[in-house]
């Protein structure tokens, strides 16, 4: 295909494609001995990426280095390609969600009050403003695709960093207490240790992780589960498709704002009565022992349910919003479970 037939394709101008071949994004551009241009699947697949790219604010330098992954094969790097749009399809998906429930709630407030406060169109437009934000300013602050090389060796040795790992993973795994036919999703997937572990139980398990390297890393381990690309503000997948979501080590890693636009997409990919586990570094305050909260999961694991204050009370105030039920299970010192399911 020749750039002219290009260009009336994806509907952009032959002077975008030129100036994305000369920032080095479209390296792979064949030319005849007349020197046209010459564009094949990948460079298509590859542009329309770009595009897609570039409508999610993302820097020309930025894309570079998201279209070049490290390591992986001729053969894959289309899919790659896609998932990225997928993940980027999911994120436009959700904002338009909340512009239509923002404009219901508009139309709501005009057949009760026949007027639209002005300080409410305000509160509703900085929330949905605020929303776009964080999903946009999503990005791996730290480093994990120059990390899924050594992750497995730096959960067993650097305890700072992954306190009682291997505990906690076998303690979420019992605490969600997975059954055969029942379909999780691994928010944070990493190389699929904990996944890993709820394969025996006869699940089919899915994982979310934003590094493509965590992922290649979790295939070579565990090819049965399916991995996608994205991140726990925009989980790319629909409604009520999971009956249960685990993560470990990973909720710490947002921000208070973060973590509650994180349960809320939990929430939204749970199917009715799901069930949600998060282990990390989980603050309590004031924490006293109630046997009676106990499963026999727990007490057959040694795990102490209590009554609990996080250091981010808002999260309890969301599942308490949201009739969620919540146990939190002591591992060590400041580690833990946190297991919700949903009454609804």
């Amino acid at each position: 295909m020749k750039i002219n037939e290009l260009s009336k394709r994806l509907g952009i101008s032959t002077r975008t494609i030129r100036f994305y071949e000369q920032n080095g994004l479209l390296p792979s551009v064949q030319r005849e001995h007349n020197q046209y241009r010459i564009f094949v699947e990948e460079d298509i697949w590859r542009l329309q990426t770009i595009i897609a790219l570039r409508e999610a604010g993302m820097a020309i330098k930025e894309i570079k280095q998201a279209l070049e992954p490290q390591g992986l094969p001729d053969s894959q790097r289309l899919r790659y390609y896609l998932e990225l749009q997928r993940s980027l399809l999911t994120t436009q998906w959700l904002e338009m969600k909340r512009m239509a429930e923002t404009t219901e709630q508009m139309i709501d407030l005009l057949q009760t009050q026949q007027t639209l406060p002005i300080q409410e169109i305000y509160h509703l437009a900085d929330q949905a403003k605020h929303l776009r934000e964080l999903r946009q300013n999503w990005q791996d602050q730290w480093n994990f695709d120059q990390r899924a090389q050594t992750h497995d060796e730096d959960v067993q040795t650097r305890s700072e960093d992954y306190p009682h790992y291997e505990q906690a993973l076998t303690y979420t795994a019992e605490l969600i207490h997975a059954t055969s036919g029942e379909h999780g999703l691994d928010l944070g997937i990493g190389t699929g240790n904990l996944a890993g572990r709820l394969l025996t139980s006869g699940a089919h398990l899915s994982g979310v992780d934003q590094s493509q390297e965590m992922l290649k890393q979790c295939q070579n381990k565990f090819p049965m589960i399916e991995t996608r690309i994205g991140n726990v503000l925009a989980i790319p997948y629909p409604d009520n498709h999971f009956h249960f979501v685990v993560s470990s080590f990973t909720f710490n890693h947002l921000n208070p704002q973060q973590q509650l636009l994180a349960l809320t997409e939990i929430h939204r990919v749970l199917k009715p009565h799901g069930r949600l586990c998060l282990t990390d570094r989980i603050v309590v305050h004031s924490a006293i022992t109630d046997d009676s909260l106990s499963t026999s999961s727990a007490s057959d694991l040694g795990l102490q349910s209590t009554y609990h204050e996080l250091q981010h009370p808002a999260v309890l105030e969301w599942f308490e919003e949201h009739f969620y039920m919540t146990n939190y299970y002591t591992i060590e010192q400041e580690v833990g479970c946190l297991l919700a399911v949903s009454l609804h």
